[in-house]
């Protein structure tokens, strides 16, 4: 068994798409990038400046690992399918308007955050929790110990809570966000990159939407 030497996470959302996933729910949808969603991955390049990386990630989306063939041109890219965004069911490419017109009661118990609650005819929650956990124990086995995923907002928020035990504000990471985590020698993990914790707001970066 390979020893988990990763002590480095730089995670990324993708950016914006030709499906505007700015404000609709894009899960197992494969939307290409936006012209918009290229500028945000490369400003989220730009932020991550000249931090190295052992290796790169993505899902097998193209807005996924497209960011990251932006983002880190001179890296084989991993596809891990595992780190899909989850399936929103018969809510995929809707709006969050149109969810509530099309399903009042859903969404009320969604807006609640009532127990028990699944996206309708969707992926079930604990079970797209454990297929992340399955990618990230295959990223562990690998050996390294830094690596740059560029996945979904979803996957993002997932592989930061089984990894490091932080959870995001609701509304983290925006597209093409940026979140570093990193493990000191006692086995800690902390976000930032100076070992201080950061605000959401600082962990994550972007550029504005303005959505149609």
């Amino acid at each position: 068994m390979v020893k988990d030497r990763l002590t480095r996470l730089i995670l990324v959302r993708h950016g914006e798409t030709a499906g505007q996933s700015s404000i609709r729910y894009y899960g197992v949808t494969d939307v290409p990038l936006s012209d918009l969603g290229r500028e945000q991955v490369r400003r989220a390049r730009e932020h991550i400046g000249g931090e190295t990386y052992q290796g790169v990630w993505a899902s097998t989306l193209c807005r996924s690992w497209d960011s990251a063939r932006i983002i880190a041109p001179n890296h084989a890219v991993e596809l891990e399918s595992d780190f899909r965004e989850i399936d929103f069911g018969r809510w995929e490419g809707l709006t969050i308007d149109e969810i509530e017109i099309a399903d009042p009661g859903l969404y009320a118990d969604w807006q609640a955050r009532k127990p028990g609650f699944e996206f309708p005819d969707g992926e079930p929650r604990p079970a797209f929790r454990d297929r992340i956990a399955r990618g990230l124990a295959r990223l562990r086995a690998s050996g390294v110990e830094s690596a740059l995923v560029v996945a979904h907002k979803g996957v993002v928020r997932t592989l930061l809570e089984l990894a490091a035990g932080f959870t995001l504000e609701a509304d983290q990471p925006v597209l093409g966000g940026v979140v570093h985590a990193s493990r000191d020698p006692s086995g800690d993990w902390y976000t930032g990159r100076k070992g201080s914790d950061s605000t959401c707001s600082e962990m994550s970066v972007g550029i504005p939407i303005e959505a149609d």
